[in-house]
């Protein structure tokens, strides 16, 4: 199969009431070994600015507090945080245009950067910022083959992802607007695979 890396899992009706309903998968990842994305449309319910608060108040890293000074504030650290996925909820990770080189990142796309270390997250009130930004907790991982046998179930549609629905921060209509993409509605999809 094909490498999904930079291209977007979207849900099938199928996972309702599961931990994926409705979910939005950037694929950051994806070869021989597995694979790893992250949601982008499910907010945790913190916006980015109180995220950085409370890593001040667990550390006595300056470079963290200098960033929440109270002049340092902007509508991009209003951005929600999102659940990356199930998999080390603990973890932070951001996803972001180039910018300049931070510890940890990996070059996903000409327009998306993976990055899990501190210092991008201690840039986000800064000049320093990346111009579009997701702070996700958490990751979805895949071990060998078992994306490709939930994609041969039906449990994802797949589209190559644009900067648009990456950074779309309409968290709520991302799921419908991916599979509009498609061409597709995705709500008179089934999850039943038949033979002719």
């Amino acid at each position: 199969m094909e490498s999904l890396q930079d291209h977007l899992l979207i849900a099938m009706p199928s996972l309702n009431d599961t931990f994926f309903e409705k979910s939005v998968i950037y694929i950051c990842e994806h070869d021989d070994k597995g694979a790893m994305g992250l949601v982008i449309n499910r907010p945790v319910g913190i916006d980015v600015e109180s995220l950085l608060e409370q890593m001040a108040m667990a550390t006595d890293d300056e470079d963290v507090v200098a960033v929440v000074a109270p002049s340092t504030s902007s509508n991009k650290l209003a951005a929600q945080v999102v659940v990356g996925g199930p998999v080390a909820p603990e973890r932070g990770f951001v996803l972001h245009t180039p910018k300049k080189a931070w510890s940890n990142s990996f070059q996903v796309s000409d327009y998306c950067v993976l990055t899990s270390s501190r210092d991008v997250l201690s840039s986000l009130a800064t000049e320093d910022a990346p111009d579009n930004y997701i702070v996700a907790l958490g990751y979805s991982g895949w071990g060998k083959d078992q994306l490709e046998q939930e994609l041969a179930d039906n449990t994802w549609l797949t589209i190559k992802a644009t900067p648009e629905l990456l950074y779309d921060l309409d968290y709520d209509s991302l799921w419908q607007k991916a599979a509009k993409q498609l061409g597709i509605d995705i709500w008179q999809l089934t999850d039943q695979v038949g033979h002719a």
